[in-house]
């Protein structure tokens, strides 16, 4: 009997210990809660300036005054596909006409060409630009970090909302934050 419970015993361990590492290798697997940002809320926005798909610049610090959305984004990222219709419907359709507002997708790391089919494939009329070698994208996050992002910054220049990947909450908090601002 002594021995059926050592037994059981090493057993049990053993399921234990096997539990506790796979929960450490899930938890090391997952994005640390800042997401992969290297921004935080409230610090201001990095400058750069980005060529759009249409060939026109434009400066980060130029935008000044204007409530700016930046939308990271990959042509070969599902999650941001999935996303961009709600952005083109609920946000650029509503407030593009808004002198305060702007807002660019910005196309990690892919050339002219799979960023302008991008725009066609996905139907959004937003603006967006190049990112060539993750250049932007690496002011705001660490470059090993996934997209889709979306960072809101607020007339001041500030970093004010942020997104990772696509969550209907979060997106409806994003609108009212945006909402807000452009009051």
């Amino acid at each position: 009997m002594n021995m059926r419970k050592i037994l059981l015993a090493l057993f049990m361990g053993a399921i234990a210990g096997s539990l506790y590492a796979q929960s450490a290798s899930v938890s090391s697997n997952q994005e640390p809660a800042d997401r992969g940002y290297i921004v935080k809320l409230g610090q201001t926005a990095p400058g750069f300036t980005m060529t759009l798909t249409d060939g026109r610049t434009v400066n980060l610090w130029s935008l000044r005054g204007k409530v700016v959305m930046l939308q990271f984004t990959a042509s070969w990222c599902g999650v941001c596909r999935k996303e961009m219709p709600f952005i083109e419907k609920d946000i650029w359709q509503r407030w593009k006409s808004n002198p305060s507002f702007a807002l660019y997708a910005i196309d990690r790391d892919e050339p002219l060409d799979v960023a302008k089919n991008f725009t066609l494939s996905t139907g959004i009329t937003y603006p967006m630009a190049l990112d060539p070698g993750a250049a932007h994208f690496q002011l705001y996050a660490d470059k090993e970090a996934g997209v889709t992002r979306n960072v809101i910054i607020d007339k001041e220049g500030k970093i004010v909302f942020m997104t990772r990947l696509y969550n209907e909450t979060e997106f409806k908090s994003m609108v009212a934050k945006l909402e807000e601002l452009l009051k």
